[in-house]
């Protein structure tokens, strides 16, 4: 009888430990589930930013060929603003 109950108990403590491992393996399995979710979620965010980042840079340089096309039409309506002057001058002169 005694020895048919260590049996028993050996049996329990294995199957406990069994249990404890395959717990801690779900659990394991949970927590890689979530960080790989999270890493994801993450890596999405980035791409979102890069190409984000990326527009910006696009926007900036078109701004910048607009502005360089804006102070050439404004150079040339300066030169010509001061060749007219020149002009209503010799005007006034006749």
């Amino acid at each position: 009888s005694a020895g048919r109950g260590g049996a028993r108990q050996g049996k329990m403590a294995a199957g406990g430990a069994a249990d404890a491992q395959a717990r801690f393996g779900h659990s394991v399995k949970g927590l890689l589930t979530e960080k790989v979710t999270s890493c994801g979620t993450d890596v999405i965010a980035l791409t979102k930013q890069v190409l984000k980042g990326s527009r910006s840079a696009e926007l900036l340089g078109q701004a910048a060929r607009n502005m360089v096309m804006q102070e050439d039409a404004i150079l040339h309506s300066e030169d010509s603003l001061r060749k007219m002057a020149i002009i209503t001058t010799h005007l006034q002169y006749q």
